[in-house]
């Protein structure tokens, strides 16, 4: 999960980066001759693999196993956090870094909450500074580093300037497996481009709870064969950019409501109904021949009875299920070992350990790197985890560092990130999953496309889940502006959680003298936060404002489509599934008119929409249905 935020621009094996020409026009992404993991090791390759790992000393091979978390920020030589990323590639031995994002600390005695939560506020990661810290780590290391990073949405989703793709949910509602492939290529090829190798991504969880906090958006949808159908796409598209791609979170993290940033889930189903629902996207991904699966911090006693044992330190569940019982062979990693289901209930060392003997073969994100190496070391020499089973994994991680030509070339091209990152040919990409996503899934009076005039008095309502904590550039800020250059006489006012009662009152009174009132929904699934929605005023204001049924109001949920409060009181609901960018400006278009609308929703918003429903509307028609698609 691991969503704290925090030329040829990569080595040999990466192939999907955008280049663009002498010619300065947008760039093109050049197709791979295969994926990295399918491609056999030539002779050179093998030679180092075998080289490398008989040399290595026990200390060496532990750190393999070891991939801490960094910021990609500027970094200066002289300063504490180079010291110690240093001593953990000089020391440690660490076989790769995870990249976060950028975290600035706020002083605890700032008066508004809004700057952001817990001491610090988060930022995305700076493309040239992370690929100039990456590329400094790899020259230090005796070793090629493995470099991880969460792309769910893209190299945007972490990286300020690159693409900031939808993510599954949006992805499912265009039913478009090949449009899936492309957003992976591209994905894939902007990573590269800054040093980074293994894509955390897709999520396979299977989104069958609508009170999730975590999973939601994150999951292509509800059903466990169309979930596997996108994710092998994703896959396809990762692994052709000369990428890694990662099943996550192993064995299933959809049927829960419990945050495991927060604490350790329990999902309690029998092995029969995680057959038939849960491994069913693992069983397509390790058939499509994914690299890398993550394992979850949830407790499944079908599988393992033993009490409070995450699956990430299940031997029976990593060793049992996914290596023998299911054939795979890949890279294992634990989600981020930082999260609280695990930091809080087990010591670093000792939970380092215990995950590697289970199974996996890498250990992601521990809270403190140094106990985490000293705890496996410790567990080998005491015979607790077997010195082959440790062998069999620093193997893995060679033999995939050698598929990656990170034997012959570990650097990148710095001067070559701008032509790899962005541009409008990668952001036409994710206008066009965007545009595609928007489902409309109820509209009783024919009022979507809207049928107002343009001086019309115009209500835009960004209704916030909450004022702080917005990583990601303030909610609205671009389909407030689009609503005011299509309606030029519209208000827009924002209602968060620290709106007030007389401010309400006023919101209520605009509605009454308001030709139309689109309102805008913004709930987000956010680590550590532990909510999912929008508050109970929040909701009631709304279902006064509908009440009054002499003016159109059309609501318009970016980020959780799951409606179910407020869908029974409104006219029209449309799904964007994110906000941002390419979503709010897609849903300003298919609200004018300007694009046919025709997603369809991949869950099922218990009591009111079903999977599969989604009204149809061609552009340039406003108010006129074309068909009501059935669910499937």
């Amino acid at each position: 999960m691991v969503l704290a935020f925090g030329g040829q621009a990569a080595p040999q094996g990466a192939s999907a980066v955008a280049m663009r020409s002498k010619s300065g026009k947008t760039p093109r992404v050049e197709a791979s001759p295969a994926p990295p993991a399918t491609r056999p090791l030539d002779r050179q390759a093998e030679a180092w693999v075998r080289r490398t790992l008989n040399k290595m000393t026990l200390q060496e091979k532990v750190g393999q196993l070891v991939v801490p978390g960094l910021n990609g920020v500027y970094t200066p030589l002289d300063s504490g956090a180079e010291e110690k990323l240093e001593r953990l590639v000089r020391e440690g031995h660490v076989g790769g870094f995870h990249v976060f994002g950028g975290v600035e600390a706020l002083p605890p005695v700032l008066l508004s909450p809004v700057y952001g939560t817990s001491g610090a506020r988060t930022t995305k990661a700076d493309p040239l500074a992370t690929a100039v810290l990456l590329n400094r780590l790899q020259r230090a290391s005796a070793n090629p580093l493995l470099v991880t990073a969460d792309l769910e949405g893209g190299a945007g989703y972490i990286v300020a300037g690159a693409t900031r793709l939808p993510r599954a949910m949006a992805l499912g509602a265009t039913r478009d497996e090949g449009l899936a492939e492309r957003a992976g290529r591209l994905a894939a090829g902007e990573g590269r481009a800054l040093g980074v190798h293994v894509d955390f991504f897709p999520v396979v969880d299977v989104n069958n709870n609508p009170m999730n906090p975590i999973i939601n958006i994150r999951s292509f949808g509800e059903d466990p064969a169309f979930v596997g159908r996108m994710a092998t796409a994703y896959i396809k598209g990762i692994q052709a950019g000369g990428m890694l791609a990662t099943a996550k979170h192993f064995p299933g993290h959809g049927d829960t409501t419990t945050d495991t940033h927060l604490d350790l889930a329990v999902i309690e189903h029998p092995r029969e109904r995680l057959d038939k629902v849960e491994l069913v996207p693992f069983r397509a991904a390790i058939a499509a021949g994914v690299d890398a699966v993550m394992t979850t911090h949830i407790r499944l006693p079908a599988l393992d009875p033993t009490e409070g044992l995450p699956a990430t330190l299940s031997r029976p569940i990593v060793t049992g299920l996914l290596r023998r019982e299911l054939g795979f062979d890949g890279l294992v990693f634990t989600d981020s070992m930082s999260m609280y289901a695990i930091s809080r209930r087990f010591g670093n060392d000792k939970a380092a350990a215990m995950a590697v003997a289970a199974g996996v073969d890498v250990v992601l994100d521990p809270p403190d790197p140094d106990a985490a190496l000293r705890g496996i070391r410790e567990a080998v020499e005491r015979g607790e985890i077997a010195r082959d089973q440790l062998d069999r994994s620093v193997e893995r991680l060679l033999r995939t560092k050698a598929r990656l030509g990170l034997h012959r070339a570990r650097t990148v091209d710095v001067e070559a990130v701008p032509a790899s990152l962005g541009g409008r040919a990668h952001d036409a990409v994710a206008a066009e999953v965007a545009a595609k996503a928007i489902t409309l899934v109820k509209d009783e009076r024919a009022e979507v496309p809207l049928r107002v005039a343009r001086n019309a008095r115009m209500l835009v309502l960004s209704v916030v889940d909450s004022a702080s904590g917005w990583r990601e550039g303030a909610p609205g800020r671009v389909f407030v502006p689009e609503m005011k250059r299509r309606f030029p006489q519209a208000t827009a006012i924002e209602v968060t959680d620290r709106t007030t009662a007389a401010e309400m009152d006023l919101i209520r009174a605009l509605a009454r003298r308001s030709d139309a009132v689109v309102a805008a929904t913004y709930v987000r699934i956010a680590a550590y936060s532990g909510r999912l929605g929008l508050g109970d005023a929040q909701v009631a204001l709304l279902e006064q404002i509908a009440a009054d049924n002499t003016r159109p109001l059309v609501t318009v949920a970016f980020g959780s489509p799951y409606v179910g409060d407020l869908a029974p009181k409104v006219k029209a609901v449309l799904l964007a599934y994110e906000y941002g960018d390419a979503p709010e400006s897609a849903a300003v278009r298919a609200l004018c008119g300007e694009v046919p609308i025709g997603g369809k929703l991949p869950v099922t918003i218990p009591g009111l929409f079903p999977a599969g429903l989604g009204l149809e509307r061609a552009a340039g028609a406003p108010g006129a249905p074309i068909a009501s698609s059935p669910p499937r």
